[in-house]
């Protein structure tokens, strides 16, 4: 699935690896084809890396099998730049050395998954609120590694149906979520204050903003320009669409993984 569906569209990839199963026994869980993934992209890894850590279901398995190899003994003197506290905490409670930015502007490689891949391997990210400190650390990496299973891959940003996150503060939030429903009408376009299921008031981001969730009924058109649209309103911090960044995608189907280099 993944070598048609990117191959189609993206004449500059190169599918490097597939794994086909021969006669799977069973179907997988996407929870397992996440582990796949993740596995696979920790064999980029090399001792004496500074490494972006992702956040969510996908990369948590890759920061479980990085803290695994380093007891091993199989990887040492890796330093992790972690997305969010949630990674922050896991990462530390693996024995994974952190440091931050400041001290390493440059990375060797990002590790993250994504919650859509379009055929020219531009992502959606953010559904887990992270957005803003993924795409400082994730767009400072020599290589970005991206894991998904195949149910990621849409045929364009908001294909899935599901939200295209946008990091805003908190001050008159439904200012700034009508101009941002405004802006994308043509596509039928959404906006959503996301709300924490913990408590049920607004999702608060690790950086102390709100995030509002656009839905879109249609393709947006030109990426890049959208982005730029987004970013001049004030009021928004960042937007999920992580345009031209991924240099390396990992994708675990039913067949197998393919890795795909942009």
């Amino acid at each position: 699935m993944a070598t048609a569906y990117l191959g189609s569209k993206k004449a500059n990839a190169a599918a490097l690896m597939s794994s086909p199963s021969s006669s799977p026994q069973r179907i997988l869980s996407q929870d397992e084809l996440k582990k796949i993934a993740a596995y696979k992209a920790v064999e980029f890894v090399e001792s004496g890396m500074v490494l972006g850590l992702g956040t969510g279901s996908t990369a948590k398995h890759a920061i479980d099998r990085i803290g695994e190899l380093l007891q091993q003994g199989k990887l040492a003197n890796i330093v992790g730049i972690p997305t969010s506290t949630i990674t922050h905490e896991q990462a530390l409670s693996l024995g994974i050395p952190l440091s931050d930015l400041d001290n390493h502007p440059v990375l060797d490689l990002a590790i993250d998954g994504a919650d859509e891949v379009d055929p020219d391997m531009n992502l959606v990210k953010g559904r887990g609120g992270s957005l803003l400190r993924e795409k400082m650390i994730e767009g400072c990496c020599k290589k970005f590694v991206v894991i998904v299973d195949e149910s990621k891959l849409v045929d364009y940003v908001g294909g899935s149906g599901l939200a295209m996150p946008v990091e805003i503060v908190p001050f008159c939030w439904k200012f700034t979520a009508h101009k941002l429903q405004s802006l994308f009408a043509e596509a039928g376009c959404d906006a959503k204050l996301r709300i924490s299921p913990q408590n049920g008031k607004p999702y608060v981001t690790d950086n102390g903003n709100f995030i509002i969730d656009l839905y879109f009924k249609k393709d947006i058109g030109d990426l890049k320009a959208a982005g730029d649209a987004i970013l001049r309103l004030a009021g928004v911090v960042e937007h999920g669409m992580f345009i031209d960044m991924a240099t390396t995608l990992i994708v675990a189907g039913e067949l197998g993984v393919t890795v795909w280099i942009g």
